[in-house]
C-alpha cells in the first residue's frame, strides 16, 4: 500500500491509498480519482510533508525496535487516528448537521463534533461549503 499527497485544480489537498504506483497511474488515467472537496477529476501529486514509513531493520542497524509490517503499521495508524477522533470530538448523534452548521455559521463556539447524518444531510453541508467527512460510527468501546 502507498499513500500519496495529491491536490485538485482548485488546490484543495487530500491523500490516497493505492496498491502502487502503476494502480494509482491507471486509476488516474481512467478518471477513477477526484477531489473529495468538489469532485474535480484533475488530479495532480504533490510533495509528502511526512513520511511514516520506516526503513526495515537491517544486520549493521543499531535500532534495537523490531521491524513492523506495513499492514500492522497502516492497522495501528488507522486504529490510532480512530481513537483520536472519538477521544477528541464531540459526540453530537443525530444532530451532527445542525450542530455543523451552528459551528459553520459562528452562532456556537468552534469544536471538533462527530455525530450520525444521512446522506442526504451530508450532501448539503457540502453544498453549503461546510467540509464535512463520512466516517463509520466510532464508538470507544469499538477500538481495539
Amino acid at each position: 500500500m502507498i499513500i500519496f499527497d495529491l491536490c485538485c485544480k482548485q488546490e484543495h489537498p487530500f491523500e490516497g491509498w493505492f496498491q502502487s504506483q502503476d494502480n494509482y497511474d491507471i486509476q488516474l488515467e481512467k478518471g477513477l480519482i477526484s477531489c473529495p472537496h468538489c469532485g474535480s477529476r484533475e488530479i495532480r501529486r504533490v510533495p509528502s510533508a511526512v513520511h511514516l514509513a520506516k526503513p526495515v531493520n537491517t544486520p549493521d542497524s543499531n535500532d534495537s525496535l523490531p521491524a513492523i509490517s506495513a499492514q500492522t503499521g497502516m492497522l495501528a495508524a488507522y486504529q490510532q487516528l480512530m481513537s483520536a477522533i472519538v477521544n477528541n470530538c464531540e459526540d453530537v448523534g443525530k444532530d451532527f448537521a445542525q450542530e455543523a452548521r451552528k459551528i459553520y455559521y459562528m452562532e456556537t463556539p468552534l469544536r471538533s463534533i462527530r455525530g450520525e447524518a444521512s446522506m442526504e444531510e451530508y450532501e448539503t453541508l457540502r453544498e453549503e461549503g461546510i467540509e464535512v467527512m463520512r466516517l463509520p460510527i466510532l464508538k470507544k468501546e469499538d477500538l481495539n
